[in-house]
């Protein structure tokens, strides 16, 4: 909620020192360390990714509304599937779950190409609009059902979904290039999930590992949780 007596927007010095305030007490201090993942949490404004009023609010150690029942993650939770997902710069990565576009904004600094999908239209034409006004050229869009993927343009290296499925997509499996993860909140239901990675081995084999505990809105689509 938003705190009274603020006035929402701050200036870009004090976005500066909130930024990277939060990189070093949020994201250093519990273990993050991949380099390229701490740079551009340091560059991609947070701020400029929500809602008219919250933009102190932004930097703080939770996520925040965004419009159409979804949310902004913690800045620590994207850090952790960023790091989980093991990026290169080299990298092709498919996100599903455009949400606000700070994630896709922060995958851009990282790697070659990012594709998103929204199956929200009003949020990906916002966060389109915002990603396009910071210059970040390297995000291609798509409203839909994320948990079909993005075939065309598969294999990708890394997918990385950002909402709980029931169970993972063997959509999404399988657009995974050989060697490729799949980042995915998974649990039997809303908002209590466990956070795996799976790699893909060969043609029919991968590899599963558990992250931890996790809670993100249900991940809407053919082949995750019905309307």
């Amino acid at each position: 909620m938003k705190n009274p007596g603020r006035n929402g927007a701050i200036s870009p010095e004090r976005a500066m020192e909130l930024r990277l305030r939060m990189v070093r007490e949020q994201i250093e201090r519990r273990g993050i360390g991949a380099p390229a993942i701490l740079a551009a949490l340091r560059e991609v404004p947070r701020e400029a990714f929500v809602e008219s009023g919250f933009e102190e609010e932004a930097y703080e150690d939770g996520p925040l509304p965004i419009g159409s029942g979804q949310t902004i993650s913690q800045p620590y939770i994207v850090a952790l599937m960023l790091e989980a997902a093991e990026l290169e710069r080299g990298n092709c990565v498919l996100e599903i779950g455009t949400g606000s576009g700070y994630s896709a904004a922060v995958l851009s600094r990282i790697v070659r190409q990012v594709f998103t999908i929204e199956r929200h239209e009003q949020l990906l034409e916002t966060a389109r609009r915002r990603l396009e006004d910071l210059h970040y050229g390297n995000i291609s869009y798509r409203t839909g059902d994320g948990t079909l993927g993005w075939p065309e343009a598969a294999p990708f290296d890394a997918i990385l979904v950002t909402a709980g499925a029931p169970e993972p997509p063997a959509s999404l499996e399988r657009q995974l290039a050989f060697g490729g993860r799949l980042v995915i909140p998974v649990g039997p239901s809303d908002f209590q999930q466990r956070l795996r990675r799976i790699t893909r081995i060969n043609e029919t084999e991968y590899d599963e590992e558990d992250l931890g505990a996790v809670a993100f809105v249900p991940l809407i689509g053919v082949e995750g949780w019905g309307e």
